[in-house]
């Protein structure tokens, strides 16, 4: 790729999220670094793990984002019934046909919302595992592709609460960020209630962008070039999660790769084709954290996932380039 054509890439990278934002804007309101993340998750072709108490807009945020490109979305509502065929489908019998013929489930499909996920069992939550890393899925020995633009978009509540089964590592290794929403600042939440009719927040929402959009986007992201001191530098930042002494389970390579299609995706939002150390200080406290496994006793989930990215936030301010 040449300068120019690089440059002509950044720009329109830049001004989808840019259109991305104002369009999520309008339906969670005060909330600007929550959906820069889930636009940067986007653009880095990863997937996001939404979790908070009920009530503070993960899922409106998530089915406001699907609505916003002109693609398929199918919503799964996650209950402690579900089987893992519930997810990917199943094969049956055609007795007209006289043979088997396989009926995708809802995850074949651009945007799939995981409403809840933590309230399947694991067994089903482990459904999501090959399709989130392969964008695959085998069903009997046959294996299926999903559609190049795919994401999982999943909400959670936390683990603390009545009915919810813990992620397991791997699922939490899959999501490339875990956001917070948090409640809504005074002002923010007077707009909410002032701007709220007749029609939900979310039925605001239009398509702004396509598919087309979203995939060259995504092939710009990983263009971006990186040097290799902030490879370096963001290498020693996942390595040091691994010999902390607080912590008993450190980041994957995986992370590692997360981190660093995320920091392209954020470069390109900038303005800017590559990546410089600030972006990967910026988003390593929502791509590691969630990863890992904290040593110690902790009342809630929550607190063990503060202490977590408490100790992140650590890191990254002691690792400097070399």
């Amino acid at each position: 790729m040449n300068d120019t054509t690089t440059d002509g890439a950044v720009t329109a990278v830049r001004d989808l999220a840019h259109t991305l934002h104002t369009s999520l804007a309008q339906v969670l309101k005060g909330k600007t670094a929550a959906i820069d993340a889930v636009v940067t998750t986007v653009l880095a072709g990863g997937h996001v793990l939404l979790e908070d108490v009920p009530g503070v807009g993960k899922t409106t945020l998530a089915t406001a984002l699907a609505g916003s490109v002109n693609a398929e979305v199918r919503r799964i509502q996650f209950t402690s019934d579900m089987l893992p065929t519930d997810v990917t489908g199943v094969t049956v019998y055609d007795d007209e046909a006289r043979r088997f013929q396989f009926h995708p489930g809802p995850v074949f499909t651009n945007f799939a919302v995981g409403d809840e996920v933590n309230r399947a069992s694991p067994r089903t939550q482990s459904a999501l595992l090959e399709a989130m890393a392969e964008r695959r899925v085998t069903v009997d020995g046959t294996t299926h592709d999903l559609p190049d633009l795919f994401m999982v978009i999943a909400t959670q509540n936390p683990q603390d609460m009545a009915g919810t089964f813990p992620l397991p590592e791997a699922q939490r290794d899959r999501f490339m960020t875990r956001i917070s929403l948090g409640y809504p600042e005074p002002q923010a939440e007077i707009d909410m209630v002032l701007s709220q009719g007749a029609r939900r927040p979310e039925e605001l929402v239009r398509s702004v962008v396509s598919v087309d959009d979203v995939l060259a986007a995504q092939r710009a992201v990983r263009d971006i070039a990186v040097g290799e001191p902030v490879a370096r530098y963001l290498v020693d930042i996942v390595s040091a999660t691994r010999r902390h002494p607080d912590i008993a389970l450190g980041a994957s390579p995986r992370a590692t790769l997360h981190l660093i299609r995320a920091a392209r995706a954020r470069a390109a939002m900038e303005g800017r084709a590559f990546v410089i150390p600030d972006d990967v200080a910026h988003l390593a406290v929502m791509v590691l954290p969630h990863r890992l496994s904290m040593r110690g006793r902790f009342a809630t989930v929550g607190d063990a996932h503060s202490t977590a990215v408490t100790v992140v936030s650590r890191i990254v301010a002691s690792t400097g380039l070399r």
